[in-house]
């Protein structure tokens, strides 16, 4: 009886010893394999197991998976992890996109399992997770994030899309703005920085959002860069004292602090892999390239899934109808222009707004710079 609570308590600990002790008691029993198995308490199947195999555990691997994934698109999956550093979710609707195929996400969550590829995790120096905002509570149109984007960077763009972009004489900077709420972007593009492009955009960008019924106070963070203030916290106070008539107020971050400015970062990569690697080549002209950014800022705002913090895989467009406010729908149709033409046709614009004063009122009337300028037409050449 002791031998039989022995051989169980040594087959929790290591089946390896349990098994020599097997094998001990099998031959002082002289190699019979029933009076082993009634001493140990065990069958005479384990007995012949512990005599003829090998003293660890077999694999309990079963020998066929009819319903496997296949080893190359298993392949494919851990590959395509590994590069973009995506999670499960946000790589099933990235694999569909790039590649037409449609995994279900327990499957990628199983397979990123098997392969132990680990999310990748940044923390701050204290070594605690901290958000930029509280994104479940914001609303539609109330923090945005202002940047702008080289395009013409060797270090982000094929040889051959840089060289194209190069002959071509198109534009070289965007200009890019994102609400944080519902990742919504508003969009324009030069061939310059210039702090006077910076301060037009912004203006426009605040008169569409006041003219769609855009009510509530605005703030808009911005970097340090030349095409804005520049680190001056005077040229900051001129530019926030002009935009209060239209209820903007403008947010610098510390210097070396982009981490601040993640959500718009975010879209340049975005901005790389969806548009210029792929559309750019085609466009033989600003007025082509121009038409393009509008469709790729349509595809952003209406159909692009977004798995930022607060978003759960919702289009802006899905995210902004789930807030029911009162603000217009055709927000999302923001017009992407190129500076010059703005500067061009109207001229500095927003010189009105040193004569500007009081509350802003909703009025259904459009801007009156609005009707001065000429329609902008993307001919395809």
């Amino acid at each position: 009886m002791m031998i039989k609570i022995i051989y169980h308590e040594l087959r929790k600990i290591e089946p390896s010893k349990a098994r020599e002790l097997v094998r001990a008691v099998l031959e002082r029993q002289k190699g019979n394999v029933s009076k082993t198995a009634r001493i140990l308490g065990i069958s005479r199947q384990t007995v012949r197991r512990a005599r003829d195999g090998s003293l660890g555990d077999k694999s309990r691997r079963p020998h066929r998976i009819p319903r496997k994934t296949d080893t190359f698109l298993e392949k494919l999956i851990v590959e395509e992890a590994k590069r973009t550093g995506f999670r499960y979710r946000r790589l099933t609707s990235y694999l569909k996109r790039k590649y037409s195929v449609e995994i279900s996400e327990n499957t990628i969550k199983a397979i990123l399992r098997r392969h132990n590829i680990e999310k990748r995790k940044k923390k701050s120096h204290t070594g605690k997770y901290r958000t930029l905002y509280d994104y479940e509570a914001l609303l539609p149109f109330e923090k945005f994030q202002l940047d702008t984007k080289h395009l013409l960077d060797k270090k982000s763009l094929p040889k051959e899309v840089y060289e194209h972009m190069k002959k071509h004489k198109l534009p070289r900077y965007e200009w890019n703005i994102i609400d944080v709420g519902t990742r919504t972007r508003f969009t324009a593009y030069s061939y310059e920085l210039s702090a006077v492009f910076g301060f037009m955009f912004i203006v426009f960008v605040s008169l569409w959002l006041r003219m769609h019924n855009v009510r509530n106070p605005i703030k808009i963070r911005i970097d340090n860069g030349t095409e804005f203030c520049a680190g001056s916290k005077k040229k900051l106070n001129q530019y926030n004292e002009q935009l209060k008539a239209l209820g903007v107020r403008l947010e610098t971050i510390p210097a070396g602090a982009k981490h601040l400015m993640a959500v718009v970062e975010n879209s340049h990569r975005c901005d790389d892999e969806y548009f210029l690697m792929i559309h750019a080549e085609r466009c033989k002209n600003k007025d082509v390239f121009l038409y393009k950014a509008q469709q790729w800022q349509d595809t952003w705002n209406y159909f692009r899934p977004s798995y930022g913090k607060g978003m759960n895989g919702l289009t802006p467009y899905e995210k902004f109808k789930k807030a029911n406010t009162l603000i217009n729908a055709h927000v999302f149709k923001f017009p992407v222009f190129l500076m010059e033409d703005i500067l061009n046709r109207v001229g500095i614009f927003t010189k009105f707004l040193n004569s500007t004063g009081g509350k802003y009122v909703y009025t259904k009337c459009l801007i009156y710079f609005l009707d001065y300028m000429p329609p902008i037409s993307y001919n395809l050449l």
